[in-house]
């Protein structure tokens, strides 16, 4: 119930809080302990702590004096999570949860002063107690957030939320990490194991562009291997490589990508359908046999010959992929090295 401080990698202890908890409650499952820390990372010793019976505070000089910030909103909740913000000096924020007295609210603030006013971004999430929220590191936008009944996001800081939901159970989400160099999200589940989604995308939307905009992102580059295509053993098949690409449309609708090179001629084409949102696919990296012949006139030391099953691989160098739907195009540099 006291926060406890160590500055030589856990060898001693010092606490430098009183209780900042209700003063604990009996029963079955006794509860009155803090469930929750975050530091600043703009500030040593700027503290958050929650507390399970429902009590938030704050310190801004290292435990030398504290404030209570949660005497405005709904009392006696889990405190599930504080999160200080990676973005803003003085933005926290909050998640609260009514589990035990069976209130399956979404409650979920936004605090832009450190606590001293709260404002709710729940917006139009569905009844599920809320158990984690994280906000991406590379992009202030975006939040994810972890319920009773599966995975969230917003692309607008809590004014809407969709389903995170593709390829994913619909499970409790009782922890959120988001590795800020690799942009994966690491998805901590009751029950149904471990899962981590490759965020770049999303983590490159802007916005102001959610209405209308058509953003794409792949692999920014791949090793070339002779194998591709090639068994060099009658006991297996043809090695089949592939690389993801990711692409964000505000509409549904048909897609047309065509993977070209830097001067602009046409490697390979691919068609599907889009759906509102996030979607993937796939590119396995073959050309066309009159690309691979037109790669070869245009650098003569580009050679593509065909592999034991028939088709031709994109030669090592530098391309793009081009993406075009409802009338809008994105594209996106890689190169094969």
């Amino acid at each position: 119930n006291k926060l406890m401080r160590s500055m030589d990698q856990g060898e001693t202890w010092t606490a430098i809080s009183n209780d900042l908890t209700g003063g604990g409650k009996k029963g079955d499952v006794p509860f009155g302990t803090l469930a929750t820390i975050s530091e600043s990372p703009y500030q040593f010793g700027y503290l958050y702590t929650g507390s399970d019976d429902g009590k938030i505070y704050r310190t801004k000089d290292g435990g030398g004096s504290w404030t209570n910030i949660g005497e405005k909103l709904p009392q006696d909740l889990w405190v599930s999570r504080i999160i200080a913000s990676q973005h803003a000096k003085d933005r926290v924020y909050l998640s609260l949860n009514g589990y035990r007295q069976d209130d399956f609210t979404p409650y979920i603030y936004v605090s832009e002063n450190s606590g001293e006013s709260w404002k709710s971004i729940s917006s139009n999430l569905p009844l599920a107690a809320v158990n984690v929220i994280r906000e991406d590191p590379n992009n202030e936008n975006i939040l994810y957030l972890g319920t009773d009944n599966g995975l969230y996001i917003s692309l607008n800081r809590g004014e809407s939320w969709d389903a995170f939901s593709t390829n994913f159970p619909n499970v409790p989400v009782h922890d959120l990490r988001i590795h800020k160099e690799e942009r994966d999200l690491i998805v901590g589940t009751h029950g149904r194991s471990i899962y981590i989604a490759d965020v770049a995308a999303i983590s490159e939307m802007k916005k102001e562009n959610l209405k209308d905009a058509l953003s794409l992102s792949t692999e920014e580059s791949i090793r070339f291997s002779p194998r591709w295509g090639n068994s060099y053993s009658k006991w297996r098949d043809p090695y089949q490589p592939t690389i993801d690409f990711t692409f964000y449309s505000a509409k549904a609708g048909k897609v047309s990508i065509t993977i070209e090179s830097t001067s602009g001629v046409v490697l390979q084409k691919i068609d599907m359908d889009a759906e509102k949102g996030f979607n993937t696919g796939e590119y396995d990296l073959t050309i066309t046999s009159d690309a691979a012949q037109n790669l070869e006139k245009e650098n003569k030391d580009t050679t593509s010959s065909k592999a034991d099953n028939g088709l031709y691989y994109i030669p090592k160098g530098k391309y793009k992929m081009v993406l075009k739907l409802n009338g809008k195009t994105a594209e996106e540099k890689f190169e094969v090295k």
